[in-house]
């Protein structure tokens, strides 16, 4: 190619790349989801996750025992920072049905015999009730529970060893001595497990939204006709390609350094990840998202399609993930699923640079199958756009 034949190539590349940033901001719907959505969608995603665990879940005990035993197992679980006891009831059924109303998330129940079979050296129960609707109230009910429980064996042994030193007592009490040393997720929050994952899944769904809003206007209103006589010069389908890419790449890398780097920093979740790998990570990811987004255009001939598809797509894409379902419980065809997503592979690579300290050679294998999902998507894409610029001529004749 001549100088002058490069100098046409950018220029109509550049072209296409204004043209396309001018048909999303002057769309009202597509400048709503690729400018104002990623800007706070983040955020309140960041909010509701901030305080990482539950604190005070309300529950209601029914103390049929009333002894001193049972008041002092009741003090403790008041006195523990997830629970609270909020409802003193005088049986079970009427427990119940607080938790139907959802004024208390678990029920804590002492039978008579609580206090009587301790002091026979025999073993007593305690029953806990707990709302399995959400998983973080159970797990402070539950183990809060627990540690009462284990507190107050190890007294009772202590009580009856006869020991002489504290650390007879430590032996008996503990004999294993076991070490919880929480890694990556030092919080041990939900913020930090979930979040991650959520703001890469967000750039991707971003992306579908504004391309597919942009593209099905476009294909409403027959715009693609703009850059139709691109497509009969060399290497026309190259030059509106490199244009479309490079106009959703530049303003999607500033979006994800706002969504990736900026937004964890601001509500201090774990951040591990370097800039130079985040770099190095987000240019193949956003790539293998932006060709997708096009693909998954074909199937918008109007605005409206892409918000039933992408809202349909959103759980099911974070379930593939392997983040919030074990992949090791995921059935093998919906592995090879997973493989089609972009996200799948951003996510897991993702995760581990910025949670759980990996160097990017050690994300080779979720590079490597971005770089793949980039070459199909970009074949497929390009296919797509020629298929949208061609049938806009058609559609005038």
């Amino acid at each position: 190619m001549t100088i002058k034949k490069i100098h046409t190539f950018w220029e109509d590349t550049a072209k296409v790349w204004l043209h396309e940033h001018l048909e999303m901001f002057r769309d009202e719907g597509a400048l709503l989801f690729v400018i104002l959505l990623p800007l706070a969608y983040p955020l309140l995603y960041s909010w509701i996750y901030n305080n990482e665990v539950v604190r005070e879940v309300p529950v209601a005990v029914v103390d049929c025992s009333n002894s001193a035993t049972s008041r002092e197992f009741v003090r403790h679980v008041d006195a523990s920072p997830d629970v609270m006891v909020a409802e003193r009831c005088a049986s079970l059924e009427e427990a119940t049905r607080l938790v139907g109303k959802h004024k208390v998330y678990g029920v804590v129940y002492l039978p008579s015999d609580f206090d009587t079979r301790l002091n026979r050296m025999e073993q007593a129960h305690v029953s806990v009730y707990c709302n399995m609707g959400l998983m973080l109230t159970y797990k402070a009910i539950f183990q809060t529970c627990t540690a009462v429980a284990a507190d107050m064996n190890s007294g009772i042994q202590i009580r009856l060893s006869g020991n002489k030193t504290n650390r007879e007592d430590e032996l008996t009490t503990a004999p294993l001595s076991i070490t919880d040393v929480p890694m990556f997720n030092n919080t041990s929050g939900y913020g930090n497990f979930i979040l991650p994952a959520v703001l890469v899944l967000i750039l991707q769904q971003i992306l579908l939204l504004g391309i597919g809003i942009t593209y099905g206007t476009s294909y409403e209103k027959n715009r693609f006709l703009r850059i139709r006589p691109m497509l009969d010069r060399r290497f026309g389908l190259a030059r509106i390609m490199v244009g479309r890419t490079m106009g959703f790449l530049v303003l999607f890398m500033l979006i994800a350094a706002w969504v990736i780097l900026a937004v964890p920093r601001l509500f201090h979740f774990v951040q591990l990840i370097h800039f130079g790998d985040f770099l190095l990570f987000t240019f193949p990811y956003l790539l293998a998202c932006i060709f997708f987004a096009i693909t998954f255009s074909f199937f918008v001939r109007r605005r409206e399609d892409v918000m039933l598809l992408v809202v349909f797509t959103s759980v099911p894409f974070l379930f593939l993930s392997g983040i919030s379902w074990p992949k090791s419980n995921v059935p093998e065809l919906w592995h090879y699923v997973s493989w089609l997503i972009p996200s799948s592979f951003g996510i897991q690579g993702f995760v581990k640079l910025n949670t759980l300290g990996a160097t990017f050679s050690d994300i080779l294998p979720e590079i490597k199958g971005l770089w793949m999902q980039t070459v199909v998507y970009g074949v497929l894409a390009s296919l797509v756009t020629y298929w949208q610029v061609k049938d806009s001529k058609q559609e005038t004749e």
